[in-house]
């Protein structure tokens, strides 16, 4: 071919590229369009949600767009993934390059995809063979430098590649350990996208991080342990019922009884959790992204004591995408509110269902989602402004009008909701001072057990449906189980029948007090409630109209 009709042809196909849209400087212009898939996943509520990352280079000017309504960290994404390409030593194509997340109905949140979008354009660009993410997930947040760091909610996400059939799931390698608590999946812990692209291409191997045990896994801290506490046997006697039927407590005494420091040592007395009940809390906080970063599995119930200035949405979930709050971070375990008339009345009246359901429904535009809050609600305060009306010793400074109307601040239908009413009184100089330890939890913890286990062959493994609550402890007993497990005798229909009268108790009540019966019959191993049984559950309600 002449030399000068070749320079004029190249010209001539410079000038109709420069028309055209064409990367100008892209020197491999003639190259068909490649596509590339990945899959990652996106969290929803407290699920996942497949999401395919589809990236299309094709012939046009340089530039990066991403559909699938994402949002700003997703659309963020941009920046960061060109930047760790090219400080990876790799390079990334000067073409027009579309990531699709599908499906387009689902909210894309948060910067998981990083890690995908960025293999997707190596991928395309023919710098990865497709055919090594065939059957792999991949989920990780890039550094402007190619490190991979951590990202929210890797528990459920990676129980979901399992049940989707995934063979392998690449997410970030602090991650490693949350996703390894998956069994039957291949976990890829990746440092960097540099070592990913030699994993992918035949070079250095990345090992697959090792499957762990839950059994393996340390307990953590340690809550207080009763022995330690000095005095308040009868506070003591009162928790250990509410830890052996899961029943909802309020402590009503002066400044400095030890009301808050009983209530931090509950946890030490209940039921360890198993090990499903430990996945279903590690998934809460690894999408809430509270789990400790060397903490894998949470093993120990979850203890939550939120301030009293909360808004209703920190304490039952919410925003304009709703997320778990203090009620669901709690599941399994106990929300502790100090200082209760000081919570907004608005707040504790959103409590009221989900005591009673176990579950919070938040409803949005875009969408309900339902959280769970199978709660333990332990709850202290003062009987006055001042702290002492009915001290003894240190005289009260509040009129009977205040202390009605700080007394008030609790409406009567959630008082009605709290299983035990116990006062706590000061402790004296001698028993402060004493040497004697008390009963340690680990003893009560024991007794607590055998009462759960009681239960837990009682109600046996009922099959309901996935939003109802299934019973597993007295606390939970619906009417036909008290119909069938709390009959009394004649002595025990008088005694309650003359209760029902003097105290007023309502119908909930009426349920309340059969229910704490059966769990002290527990307690003590009796088959049927005797009649002292009832008349220490009648003790724990409130003993006047203010609380």
């Amino acid at each position: 071919m002449n030399p000068i009709n070749n320079d004029l042809g190249n010209k001539l196909q410079f000038i109709l590229n420069l028309q055209s849209g064409i990367d100008i400087y892209d020197l491999n212009i003639y190259t068909v369009a490649m596509l590339a898939r990945i899959f990652s996943c996106a969290v929803v509520g407290l699920d996942g949600v497949i999401v395919e990352v589809e990236v299309d280079a094709s012939r046009g000017m340089p530039h990066i767009t991403i559909v699938g309504l994402p949002d700003a960290a997703v659309q963020e994404s941009r920046e960061r993934v060109q930047a760790a390409i090219k400080n990876s030593g790799l390079e990334f194509p000067r073409k027009r390059i579309t990531v699709n997340l599908a499906p387009a109905s689902v909210r894309k949140a948060g910067p998981a995809y990083d890690l995908p979008i960025a293999v997707g354009i190596l991928a395309a660009s023919r710098q990865i063979p497709a055919h090594t993410i065939d059957s792999s997930m991949m989920i990780g947040e890039l550094s402007l430098d190619g490190g991979v760091r951590h990202v929210r909610g890797v528990l459920p996400m990676a129980a979901l590649a399992r049940a989707e059939g995934f063979k392998q799931v690449f997410v970030p390698e602090v991650d490693a350990p949350e996703a390894a608590l998956i069994p039957n999946l291949e976990v890829i812990p990746v440092p960097s996208l540099a070592a990913l692209h030699g994993h992918l291409t035949g070079g250095v191997q990345i090992s697959p991080g090792e499957v762990i045990a839950p059994e393996g896994i340390s307990l953590g801290l340690t809550p207080t342990d009763f022995c330690e506490i000095k005095g308040q046997e009868h506070v003591k006697r009162a928790l250990e019922v509410a830890a052996a039927g899961s029943h909802n407590l309020l402590m009503i005494g002066p400044p400095g009884s030890g009301k808050t420091l009983m209530a931090r040592a509950l946890p030490g007395i209940l039921p360890q959790m198993s090990i499903d009940e430990a996945l279903d809390v590690t998934r809460i906080y690894s999408i809430a992204d509270q789990l400790p970063a060397d903490v894998p599995l949470i093993q120990q119930r979850p203890f939550r004591a939120p301030h009293h200035t909360i808004s209703h949405a920190g304490l039952v979930g919410g925003g304009n995408w709703p997320t778990p709050g203090e009620i669901s971070l709690a599941h399994r375990g106990v929300l502790f509110l100090d200082e209760f008339p000081e919570f907004g009345s608005r707040v504790l009246e959103v409590l009221r269902q989900p005591l009673e359901d176990k579950h919070v429904t938040i409803s949005r535009a875009q969408g309900s989602l339902t959280f769970p809050s199978n709660f333990q609600l332990i709850a202290a305060m003062n009987p006055c402004p001042c702290g002492f009306s009915g001290d003894p010793i240190k005289e009260c400074t509040c009129s009977n009008q205040v202390i009605t109307r700080y007394q008030k601040r609790i409406s009567g239908p959630m008082l009605d909701r709290i299983d035990i009413h116990i006062e706590v009184p000061s402790v004296d100089y001698e028993k402060l001072s004493s040497d004697r330890l008390g009963e340690a939890s680990a003893a009560i913890q024991l007794r607590v057990e055998a009462a759960r286990e009681i239960q837990r062959e009682r109600f046996g493994r009922r099959q309901v449906s996935e939003l109802a609550m299934r019973v597993s402890c007295n606390a939970d007993m619906r009417p036909a189980d008290l119909r069938k497990y709390c009959q009394l005798d004649l002595a025990g229909n008088a005694l309650l029948k003359t209760a029902m009268q003097q105290l007023q108790l309502s119908a909930r009540a009426y349920h309340r007090v059969l229910k704490l019966a059966r769990t002290i019959a527990d307690l003590n191993g009796e088959n049927n409630i005797q009649t002292a049984h009832l008349a220490e559950a009648l003790q724990y309600r409130p003993k006047t109209n203010l609380i």
